[in-house]
């Protein structure tokens, strides 16, 4: 899933293209070299009322004439995909048992789930979703005789330079140097994809998006979140770092890239502009007409802040707002290029700033912002 510099998300869902050739209900016939049998887009996760990027998948599928098949949570919130026409299944990263049927008979899978949160008190059920529930669900896949699948990774997943200059794809990882425990899980499950292409001849593309931001946000993310502080004025001071910001609409659009043009085994960093974190409040705070954040705060103050906060998550259930390994994380500019997938796959995106201003507008449009 995605990278996003504060805690608590789950994106979350999985794509699947009927592979039947026998049903000839189709949108388009041909869509770029696909032909658009009917297509089934699976949802999964832990909570799949944040499926941000996931629904606007769904949608640009959904445009380029495929069905869906969307897998669901029991019981979990669907306003997300309340407006998408779909089949639905009950399924969960934590129960592979659920992923044979819901990929049965499908041509296409996408898998846009993770257990998205960057402290837990205990990391052993997010490292199952995330790292075995991805590995089952690639087999899953793979045994129903998938043709091709786009698995979305994260740039959490990904090398960082030091010296804040921009990374790619190549740029060299290992995981003694990935910081918190979402990332790690995000990094091993790159791993286990990669080596099932390697080993099983898996027919999958990896998509890395970097931090997504545009409408339909409805939890909010947790940048989605900053956004709306700073748009409401609520943000007087902040630890600064670098972003890299991309719309959720071209996000979604790199997963349909990924599956027309993509090349099994490669990754492909779906990303938009970098920022520094003050410099992406002042674009907010001049959008939404509000003085901006002033008071850049060192990481010295802020640690024994982040010790409060996770002893008091521990002692009450609450989740912190502000962590050690959230500080430890910031001290590396997040900044990406997404050369890679402009060249190869005809990846686009907009402006962050569009981004921005789709956000803020949707956020006011839905009464989270006055």
């Amino acid at each position: 899933m995605p990278s996003q510099p504060q805690n608590a998300i789950y994106q979350q869902l999985a794509a699947y293209h009927y592979k039947k050739a026998a049903q000839t209900y189709t949108h388009n016939g041909m869509q770029n070299g696909i032909e658009t049998a009917p297509c089934h887009c699976c949802r999964n996760g832990h909570k799949p009322e944040k499926s941000f990027v996931g629904s606007a998948v769904a949608r640009t599928l959904l445009e380029r004439g495929h069905s869906l098949r969307l897998m669901v949570r029991e019981g979990s919130d669907r306003r997300n995909i309340a407006d998408i026409p779909a089949d639905l299944v009950d399924g969960d990263l934590s129960r592979p048992e659920t992923f044979a049927r819901a990929v049965e008979g499908c041509r296409y899978v996408f898998h846009v789930a993770a257990d998205y949160r960057l402290w837990v008190p205990d990391p052993a059920p997010m490292m199952t979703a995330n790292v075995e529930g991805t590995r089952q669900l690639m087999l899953a896949a793979k045994a129903a005789g998938v043709e091709k699948i786009v698995y979305c990774s994260s740039v959490a997943a990904l090398g960082l330079i030091g010296d804040g200059s921009i990374a790619d794809e190549n740029t060299p990882v290992q995981e003694h140097a990935v910081i918190g425990i979402y990332k790690r899980s995000k990094y091993r499950a790159e791993q286990e994809v990669l080596q099932l292409v390697r080993d099983q001849g898996l027919p999958a593309v990896i998509v890395n998006p970097s931090t997504p931001v545009g409408p339909r946000d409805i939890k909010p993310t947790p940048t989605g979140q900053m956004i709306l502080d700073c748009a409401a004025g609520r943000m007087p001071a902040y630890v600064d770092t670098g972003v890299n910001i991309v719309h959720v609409d071209d996000v979604a659009e790199g997963h349909a890239l990924a599956l027309e043009r993509g090349t099994v085994g490669e990754k492909y960093i779906l990303g938009g502009e970098n920022y520094l974190l003050g410099d992406l409040f002042a674009m907010v705070s001049e959008i939404a007409h509000v003085p901006p954040p002033k008071i850049r705060l060192p990481q010295e103050v802020i640690w024994p802040v982040a010790i409060v906060s996770e002893w008091l998550s521990r002692s009450f259930g609450i989740n912190p707002r502000v962590t050690r390994e959230m500080l430890a994380m910031s001290r590396k500019k997040m900044f990406f290029s997404s050369d890679k997938a402009k060249h190869a796959l005809g990846y686009n995106p907009r402006p962050a700033r569009k981004a921005v201003e789709d956000a803020i507008t949707w956020f006011r449009n839905n009464g989270m912002l006055k």
